[in-house]
């Protein structure tokens, strides 16, 4: 499997894509707060914006097929958080538990530890097994446990975060 993904930074040409993978979250899942969809110009403005920070934006191609994607973002708008970033991967539901998720945050966390970046924190709406699995498995763990900080789909969701010295 490992040979035949893609990892490459993102472009604007792929927020429609983008946008398709999350959306399916934001209409399925707790996973994102969101609770509306996002258009693919939203999506590329995004994108832009990442890079307007320097911090990466990748995603996943198998077969030329937009895969999965991940990125980081600032952790905090103050100054004295800029080497501190939140890290958020998303997998095309339709390849779960193919290493694709795996596969980008393998990228995303090199090209961070190449930037100088501090700390990765990962944010995850409770109960996520596999997204904790996978943060686990890159070595983050749990510092905090908020509970009941979000509402969606008439229910009160907790969030955990993990935290990654790089």
């Amino acid at each position: 499997m490992r040979g035949d993904v893609v990892v490459r930074p993102a472009a604007a040409g792929d927020a429609g894509a983008i946008a398709e993978i999350y959306n399916h979250y934001v209409a399925t899942s707790v996973i994102t707060f969101e609770e509306v969809p996002v258009f693919p110009e939203e999506m590329a403005r995004r994108i832009g914006e990442a890079g307007s920070a320097s911090l990466p934006w990748l995603v996943a191609e198998r077969e030329g097929k937009l895969a999965g994607y991940a990125y980081a973002s600032p952790w905090k708008a103050r100054s004295a958080y800029r080497f501190s970033v939140e890290v958020t991967v998303y997998v095309d539901p339709g390849c779960p538990r193919e290493g694709i998720g795996r596969r980008l945050y393998e990228e995303l966390l090199a090209a961070l530890r190449a930037r100088g970046i501090h700390s990765a924190f990962g944010v995850i709406a409770l109960p996520n097994e596999a997204s904790v699995a996978l943060h686990e498995r890159f070595g983050f763990v749990k510092v905090a446990h908020l509970r009941e900080v979000g509402f969606k789909f008439d229910g009160w969701i907790d969030v955990g975060y993990w935290q990654l010295g790089l």
